[in-house]
C-alpha cells in the first residue's frame, strides 16, 4: 500500500501533546503525517510542519500584526482563510490524501471551515467536544465525519488515547481507498425528491437508468439542494431532474427546508439540460405543531410524522412562489422544461387529501406560464406527480435535452 499524507489540523498552543500523539499514530500506519498551526497567541506545544506563521502569510496578514492585538472574531477567520489556501493548493496538486482535526468549539468551527472548503470525497475528519449535538453548522453540505471525543480534548489518558488512535484509523482508512469520484462520459444526473414525491422520482430514476444513465438522489431538505447545486459546480453533476423545489417555498416563507437564495439558478448558469418539475411546492415545513407560524394556525396541518407538521400554501401566497421561480429560472442560459401536473403536487395534494385545492395550483400555474422566458418550455399534464406517465415522461424528457446537446 503506497505510503499517504495526512494532514493534522490543530491549535497547538491549546492541543499540542494531543496533536503530536495522532501524528504518531498515523504513522504507525506507515503514512505521513503534515502538521499545520492553526493557534495565534500561546506558544506552540509541538513542532509543527507548516507554522502559524506560514499560516498567517497566507491568510495574508502577518502574525506579528495579529498580536498587536489579538480577539479570536478577526484571527480566526484569518487562519482559516491562511489554512484553506494551503489545503486548497496541497489537494490540487495531490500532495496530502486526508485531513484530521481536533478541538473544541473554537477549533471545531475553524477547522470545518477549512474542510468544508475541500473537495467531495476528499477524506475529513474532525474529532470534536460538539459531535454528540447538532453537527449541521459544521458539516453544512460537505462530507465531513464528525467524531465525538466523548471526553474534553485537554491532555493525554487511556481514554482520549483510543479515541484519538479511533480517529488516526479513521483516516488512514479513508486515505487508503484508491476509488475516485468517476467523471464518466455520459453526465451524471440530479434528482431531487421529498417524501412525499417519493413514489415519482423512483420511477424516474429508474427510467433513467433505464437509458444508461447514473444519477445522484437528493433529498430536498435545504441542505440536499444545496449540495447538489454544489456539486454543479464541482463538475460532478451535469444534468439535472428538479422533481422537488419545496426548498424554494421554504426559503421564501422561512420554514424548515430551505434552500438558499441560490437555489434553482446554478443549473441555469452553468447551462446544463435540466427538468424541472413542482413536486411539494405548496408545502412549508415546520416542527411540531406549537412551532408552525401563527398566521398558518388556522389552516389544514398534516402530520408528516411526530416531529414534522406541514401546511399549505393559499392561492396568493401560490402566486408569489410562482414569481419567485421564473425570477430565478431567468438565470438560464439554454433551453429548459417547467412539467407540471394539474391534479396535484404531491400525494398530500390529490383529490380527497389534505392539501387538495385545484384553485391555488391552476393559478400557480397561470402566473408561471404567463412569466416564464422563452427558453423554458412549460408542459402541464392532466395527472398528479407520483403517476407512473408524469414520472417517466419527466426523465424522458430530461434524456433528450441531454442528447440533443451532443448533436449541437
Amino acid at each position: 500500500m503506497n505510503s499517504k499524507t495526512i494532514v493534522v489540523l490543530a491549535t497547538l498552543d491549546t492541543k499540542g501533546p494531543e496533536a503530536r500523539y495522532v501524528c504518531d499514530q498515523i504513522e504507525k500506519f506507515g503514512n505521513k503525517a503534515l502538521l499545520v498551526d492553526t493557534g495565534v497567541v500561546g506558544t506552540p506545544m509541538a513542532k509543527a510542519d507548516i507554522t502559524r506563521e506560514e499560516v498567517a502569510e497566507a491568510g495574508e496578514m502577518p502574525l506579528t500584526k495579529m498580536l498587536e492585538g489579538p480577539s479570536r472574531e478577526v484571527t480566526a477567520p484569518i487562519m482559516a482563510a491562511g489554512a484553506v489556501c494551503i489545503l486548497q493548493s496541497f489537494v490540487k496538486e495531490r500532495r496530502v490524501h486526508g485531513v484530521l482535526s481536533l478541538g473544541g468549539t473554537q477549533g471545531t468551527t475553524l477547522s470545518t471551515q477549512v474542510m468544508r472548503a475541500l473537495p467531495y470525497g476528499f477524506p475529513k475528519v474532525m474529532v470534536s467536544t460538539m459531535a454528540s449535538g447538532n453537527v449541521a453548522p459544521w458539516v453544512d453540505i460537505k462530507d465531513i465525519t464528525m467524531m465525538f471525543s466523548v471526553g474534553d480534548i485537554m491532555g493525554l489518558n487511556p481514554f482520549t488515547r483510543k479515541i484519538l488512535a479511533n480517529a488516526a484509523g479513521a483516516v488512514c482508512g479513508m486515505a487508503s481507498v484508491e476509488l475516485e469520484i468517476e467523471r464518466s462520459s455520459k453526465p451524471v444526473v440530479a434528482i431531487t425528491t421529498v417524501g412525499i414525491t417519493t413514489r415519482g422520482a423512483m420511477k424516474a430514476l429508474e427510467t433513467l437508468q433505464q437509458a444508461g444513465y447514473e444519477a445522484i438522489v437528493f433529498h430536498a431538505n435545504g441542505a440536499g439542494g444545496r449540495a447538489m447545486e454544489q456539486m454543479m459546480k464541482e463538475g460532478i453533476i451535469s444534468a439535472v431532474l428538479d422533481y422537488s423545489i419545496i426548498e424554494v417555498s421554504n426559503e421564501m416563507y422561512h420554514a424548515m427546508l430551505a434552500g438558499g437564495s441560490e437555489r434553482l439558478t446554478v443549473a441555469g448558469k452553468l447551462d446544463l439540460p435540466q427538468v424541472i418539475c413542482p413536486g411539494a411546492v405548496e408545502v412549508l415545513v415546520f416542527g411540531e405543531p406549537d412551532t408552525v407560524p401563527s398566521v398558518y394556525r388556522g389552516r389544514t396541518l398534516i402530520r408528516h410524522s411526530s416531529q414534522i407538521t406541514d401546511v399549505r400554501l393559499n392561492k396568493a401566497e401560490m402566486c408569489t412562489v410562482a414569481k419567485e421561480i421564473v425570477a430565478r429560472l431567468k438565470h438560464t442560459k439554454g433551453e429548459a422544461i417547467f412539467l407540471a401536473p394539474t391534479a396535484g403536487f404531491d400525494c398530500y395534494a390529490v383529490k380527497g387529501q389534505g392539501f387538495y385545492d385545484c384553485e391555488a395550483d391552476a393559478a400557480f400555474l397561470t402566473e408561471l406560464t404567463e412569466a416564464m422566458p422563452p427558453n423554458i418550455t412549460v408542459l402541464e399534464r392532466n395527472t398528479h406527480i407520483e403517476d407512473v406517465a408524469f414520472a417517466t415522461e419527466a426523465a424522458e424528457l430530461l434524456v433528450s435535452l441531454i442528447e440533443s446537446r451532443k448533436h449541437h
